[in-house]
């Protein structure tokens, strides 16, 4: 009985083989089509594999996707720092460029002084309230300055000098709204005529030159300059020009709109003039003159 089934095994395991012999001879020939198990097994097979690439890929692709937009954040954020940068440096180099040419202007103006000594200043400070009335420069009592000296630009005067510190200055601008901030002033022409600085339209950003006789024939574009008679302001400097004139409410003078030559708005460096003529007592000039009018 053991040797029938010892036997009986060998049988099938040499039928089995010969079996598998014969299918892999079958699977090796050229074919035109494959047998429906060999399509049933291929389909299956391609329709698992399928069900597994497609979410293999979606989540490589959207890992992927998350790679390149991780490298452009960080791309992007060190193009905004760059772009930053550059915004930093391009204003740097507007203000040193502009602060060169005033600086050239300055240099070239104090070669033109001749009849006072110039000190150049910054302004460090200036007030949004009142800022066409009042700024304040680095310069004070230790640099010599003193109070009513005048204070200029490369393009013309500016104010003078109200009060001063022992390091810095307050100077009061032409603009000022201040009924005792004026100007001895004279329109150059083929006859030159006196008025004084007298105010400032805020509206039109023009100086208010008073006082001009009422028979005096001025022009648009006349130059105006400080006449050097009221005792504080050195004569020749440049105010601005002249826009316009109307009479005034009398008709006894007449009224001049003065384009300032210096910007009053924008204004860095300045240059703070003392007189090198003996200046005199102003109080007195005032004090005369209050007479003669009473």
């Amino acid at each position: 009985m053991p040797q029938f089934f010892l036997n009986k095994r060998l049988i099938v395991l040499l039928v089995s083989i010969i079996i598998l012999v014969a299918l892999i001879g079958f699977s090796l020939r050229d074919r035109k089509q494959l047998t429906w198990p060999e399509q049933l097994i291929k389909d299956t097979t391609g329709w698992v594999q399928s069900l597994v690439s497609r979410p293999a890929q979606s989540i490589a692709g959207f890992i992927e996707n998350l790679h390149d937009l991780q490298n452009t954040y960080n791309e992007n954020k060190q193009l905004k720092a760059r772009l930053d940068d550059l915004a930093r440096l391009e204003a740097e180099v507007h203000e040193l460029t502009k602060e060169n040419e005033e600086l050239k202007d300055i240099l070239g103006k104090k070669d033109s002084l001749r009849d006072y000594d110039p000190a150049q200043a910054t302004v460090i400070a200036r007030n949004p309230d009142r800022w066409y009335d009042l700024l304040i420069i680095d310069k004070g009592e230790t640099d010599g300055i003193k109070a009513n000296m005048a204070v200029i630009t490369s393009k013309g005067l500016i104010g003078k000098v109200k009060s001063v510190s022992k390091f810095t200055s307050t100077v009061q601008l032409l603009s000022a709204m201040d009924p005792n901030n004026r100007v001895s002033a004279v329109v150059q022409g083929e006859k030159d005529f006196y008025g004084f600085i007298e105010g400032y339209d805020e509206k039109k950003k023009l100086l208010l030159l008073k006082r001009i006789p009422y028979d005096a024939k001025i022009k648009k574009g006349q130059n105006v300059i400080t006449s050097g008679l009221g005792g504080v302001f050195p004569r020749l400097l440049p105010i601005g020009k002249v826009v316009d004139v109307v009479p005034d409410q009398y008709g006894l003078t007449q009224t001049a709109y003065v384009k300032p030559s210096a910007n009053l708005y924008d204004i860095n460096h300045v240059m703070v003039v003392k007189r090198k003529m003996k200046q005199p007592d102003v109080s007195n000039i005032v004090d005369n003159q209050e007479e003669e009018d009473l």
